[in-house]
């Protein structure tokens, strides 16, 4: 399932934001991408998700900034000269204002950045960036719950049609056996008739037999039963994209039989409907945890 989170904040002189995008998957596979230093901290990340997401394409991204504006500080020194030197012009030249303060702190040298220790800044914020990547991943966790609530109303209702068509498929194969048997039967006296060394009771348990195997019961019971697995799975609700997908692909194989052992047309078109919606189940069925 798909999703999307974004948390940030600011811890002294860092400002960090993660954005976390899921997309579907058939495993879980995880990528990252956190700034140079950062990345010694990716293991326990991967554990943090590893124990709430199972399937799907996750990317976290970690931005972190620093405000180089809070890290200024004044060099008295150099502050007291240009002091010293602006007082002196004033004095000098009557009439003229006096020196401001923002005026004095931009002149070269007085205002000084303050050494940095990138370790330190990461000792000091990876607590408030670890607690924002919780955050984050909780949000993302609700985005994808969110949209399987949704999914799971498309696969309920993927199920009800199954349901019908196999119901309808029931009522048209009733009668299945007993026709092509009796069709087989015509086509064999025919040429019987003209052909009479093969006893018939040999033919009659020939055609008993193909017809037996033209008899669509067992394929339909099992996809009824499997309709009902499937609701049970959807009941249960948590880590069961797997599962679901093993079912549907026996839903294929009991519709692909079906067909094939069709003799009617409308039952074939039926069978055809069923596989389709099958086909529409097992696209949805990806996107499940």
């Amino acid at each position: 399932m798909t999703g999307f989170a974004r948390t940030e904040g600011t811890v002294e002189t860092l400002t960090w934001a993660w954005e976390l995008r899921a997309v579907n998957g058939r495993g879980l596979e995880l990528r990252f991408r956190l700034p140079t230093g950062w990345d010694t901290l990716e293991p326990g990340y991967r554990e943090m998700v590893g124990r709430v997401l199972k399937r799907g394409n996750v990317n976290a991204n970690l931005t972190v900034r620093r405000d180089m504006e809070t890290r200024a500080t004044i060099d008295e020194v150099a502050l007291a000269n240009v002091m010293t030197l602006a007082m002196d012009l004033h004095r000098r030249i009557k009439g003229s204002p006096v020196p401001r303060a923002e005026a004095l702190l931009t002149m070269p040298g007085v205002m000084r950045q303050a050494p940095v220790d990138p370790m330190q800044e990461r000792e000091t914020a990876a607590a408030a960036v670890q607690a924002g990547f919780a955050e984050a991943l909780d949000g993302l966790v609700a985005a994808r719950a969110a949209e399987g609530a949704r999914l799971a109303a498309v696969l309920s209702g993927q199920l009800d049609e199954i349901a019908r068509l196999r119901d309808q498929a029931e009522t048209q194969a009733a009668d299945q056996p007993a026709a092509h048997q009796a069709r087989v039967m015509e086509t064999l006296r025919s040429l019987l008739r003209e052909s009479p060394s093969l006893p018939e009771e040999r033919i009659a348990q020939e055609v008993a037999l193909l017809a037996a195997r033209s008899d669509v019961r067992e394929e339909l019971d099992r996809l009824a039963a499997h309709i009902g697995a499937a609701r049970a799975l959807m009941e249960e609700g948590t880590n069961i994209g797997r599962r679901f997908d093993f079912l549907v692909q026996e839903f294929n194989r009991e519709a692909n039989t079906l067909c094939s052992k069709s003799a009617s047309v409308t039952l074939t078109n039926t069978g055809l409907k069923l596989k389709a919606t099958i086909e529409q189940l097992r696209e949805q069925v990806q996107n499940i945890e």
